[in-house]
């Protein structure tokens, strides 16, 4: 009979049944079991095998003489092994032993033996029991790993990728004891998953195209660390990559200074431009690998409101897959940094939608996921529809423009028609109050009263004529629904508030009971929201890696992309435009102190709009709108932490 395992496993695995699939040995020997498009839980989660190794990478980052292993903590099926080879689901992260896995801050549990009895999140927990292995790995420099982190750089994506490498077959291996650790239980398909910097490793090990990561699922993820720490050369925290390769890093302080100092060299805080130190960190298309290489399929969590890890790093890696043809889904939320496991009333959605991709990918189970629509979308405090792709495949951009009478249109200003105003440090909050009074850090626009509610889908972007009486200035744009209106309350708790309620998903031990506690949406009612921010240093508006100063006193075309939203302006409420200089909510740049022109005939924002609105119905201002005298929006909460 043994034989015949091999093939009777393919037979499992490649039909979607509503029958349980014959056993390879005997009625008491389970087997990767398909019904109704999913595998089964036929293993036990209680027996399963607990191991670890260390895979060898192959760089040095801490400069010691030897190669940094890696460590990689297993959980799989007892009866896996050369007779009964499984897939792999991989989540790799610096944050084991420090902030924590998931919105609970799990950690590592370990046995007497180093083993972990406790993985972080419920991926072993659901997915062991249905015949996967579920690894999680410690990012070089952190937890049990060698080496030293370099926050994106190439002992980051190596490390990841040589656990891929091992798994088949290219790689070395050894256990605790110094012996030869093959990986002869997996197929050597293998996933990668997770949130925040877990889900940024798993893009960019995707972006090397090395085979056998067969799909990846990055949620709330970076694409480009650069469009993390910056936008178009407006830097938002200075020394940030040294300063998180710090936190992740629990080795004595001593043993990465240099390469952190080299980090704080490189980073070219001093003209935030574009250079080698954000090519290497960049996996659309820089140094070490970009979209042209991804082989596997990716399924990407976001959200708009995400000001964490800002939503243009999800937009842009998006479309550069889609260029490519990649096999590909989204969710894309209205929550800050938030996993779809706690988006409220999705989470059976979220962990059957991911069975489901999984098993299609890795255990090549036809169950329909690849052929169903790309995005789901939520579009009001979770309220969530289905489309063919994101943006809105039917979504149109209107040019809306700004006039002298503080009017915003889609008619142009009178030619010769002006705006001035001074690049000084506003908070968001002093830019969009009270919008029909002149302030001298900003100039405000708005719409009359929408006839019918409109929805925007996509990236809006910023093309202002302008001129400086300095070489430079920042300049921000915001795009602002002004009305009284309910809507997802982002600021607070990231958008959530965890309950005392619990819900289990897959199997237990003492030590790990896959248990979490559930979550509501926070709604709060407003009179204005800030819909889409965009940011700019003039001097960048050519190139990003090479600054060019605008001439005084001539005017110059700034033209940028805001950050991607997908939000609803509602019947009634008037569509701001504030164009002011530098955001202190967002960046700690101080104003250049430029008196800024704005040619308001040769200027405008576009919009993409889902089509079918009669946007020649959008009225104009004939009176001024005053809007509220002030309105104190919350801040996002202090010291953004990258988790």
């Amino acid at each position: 009979m043994s034989s015949l395992r091999p093939a009777l496993v393919a037979v499992a695995v490649t039909l979607a049944t509503t029958t349980v699939t014959a056993l390879p040995a005997s009625a008491a020997t389970p087997a990767i079991t398909v019904e109704n498009g999913r595998t089964q839980p036929v293993f036990s989660y209680a027996d399963a095998v607990r191991e670890h190794v260390y895979v060898e990478s192959p760089v040095d980052s801490d400069a010691d003489g030897a190669l940094d292993k890696v460590r990689v903590d297993i959980i799989r099926p007892k009866e896996s092994g050369p007779g009964l080879k499984v897939p792999v689901i991989i989540d790799e992260s610096p944050y084991y032993d420090n902030s924590g896995r998931g919105n609970e801050g799990e950690r590592k549990v370990y046995d007497a033996a180093g083993n972990v009895v406790k993985f972080p999140l419920f991926y072993d927990n659901y997915f062991v029991p249905r015949g996967y292995a579920v690894l999680n790995v410690d990012m070089l420099g952190t937890t049990k790993s060698d080496g030293c982190p370099d926050v994106g750089g190439k002992a980051d994506v190596l490390g990841g990728k040589a656990v891929i490498d091992w798994l088949n077959g290219r790689a070395k291996a050894t256990r605790a004891d110094g012996s030869p650790a093959v990986a002869d239980w997996t197929t050597g398909s293998a996933a990668m998953i997770g949130k925040s910097y877990d889900g940024t490793l798993a893009n960019a090990v995707a972006a090397t195209g090395v085979a056998g990561l067969k799909t990846i699922v990055p949620i709330s993820a970076i694409s480009s660390w650069y469009k993390y720490q910056r936008s178009n050369g407006v830097i938002y925290n200075y020394d940030y990559a040294s300063w998180l390769a710090n936190y992740v890093d629990t080795d004595p302080e001593a043993k990465c200074q240099a390469v952190r100092d080299r980090m704080d060299a490189e980073d070219g805080d001093d003209t935030g431009d574009y250079n080698a130190f954000w090519a290497e960190r960049d996996y659309i298309k820089g140094l070490l690998g970009d979209a042209s290489k991804v082989r596997a399929s990716v399924f990407a969590v976001h959200t708009v409101n995400d000001l964490n890890v800002r939503p243009d790093n999800f937009s842009t890696w998006w479309k550069a897959l889609a260029d490519r043809g990649v096999p590909r889904k989204i969710w894309v939320g209205q929550t800050q940094h938030v996993d779809p496991f706690d988006f409220e009333g999705r989470r059976g959605l979220w962990v059957d939608t991911l069975h489901r991709w999984f098993d299609h990918y890795l255990h090549g189970v036809r169950n329909g996921i690849a052929q169903e629509p790309r995005a789901d979308v939520e579009i009001g405090p979770a309220q969530w529809i289905t489309q063919r792709d994101w943006p809105a495949p039917l979504a149109l951009k209107a040019s809306l423009r700004p006039a002298a009478d503080g009017s915003l249109g889609l008619r142009p200003a009178a030619r010769n028609s002006t705006a001035t105003f001074t690049d000084v440090a506003m908070s968001e909050n002093d830019m969009v109050a009270d919008v029909g009074t002149a302030r001298p850090g900003r100039v405000a626009f708005t719409t009359g009263a929408l006839p019918l509610d409109l929805r925007l889908s996509g990236t809006p972007t910023a093309d202002l004529r302008v001129k400086l009486d300095k070489p430079t200035a920042n300049l921000t744009a915001l795009l602002v629904d002004f009305g009284e209106s309910a809507r997802v309350d982002w600021r607070r708790g990231q958008g959530i508030t965890t309950l005392t309620e619990e819900d289990c998903w897959g199997e237990s031990t003492a030590a790990d009971d896959g248990c979490y506690r559930k979550v509501v949406t926070n709604v709060a009612t407003r009179p204005l929201e800030i819909v889409a921010r965009g940011w700019i240093d003039v001097q960048n508006r050519d190139s990003l890696s090479q600054a060019k100063p605008l001439p005084v006193g001539t005017y110059g075309t700034v033209k940028w992309l805001t950050l991607p939203q997908d939000y609803t302006f509602r019947k009634g409420h008037r569509i701001g435009l504030v164009i002011a200089g530098t955001d202190s909510t967002y960046t700690g740049e101080r104003g250049t102190g430029a008196t800024v022109t704005v040619d308001l005939s040769r200027s405008s924002v576009a919009v993409p709009f889902v089509l079918g609105t009669p946007l020649a119905d959008v009225p104009q201002d004939t009176a001024r709108f005053r809007g509220p005298d002030r309105v104190e929006l919350p801040q996002p909460e202090e010291g953004f932490t990258f988790f």
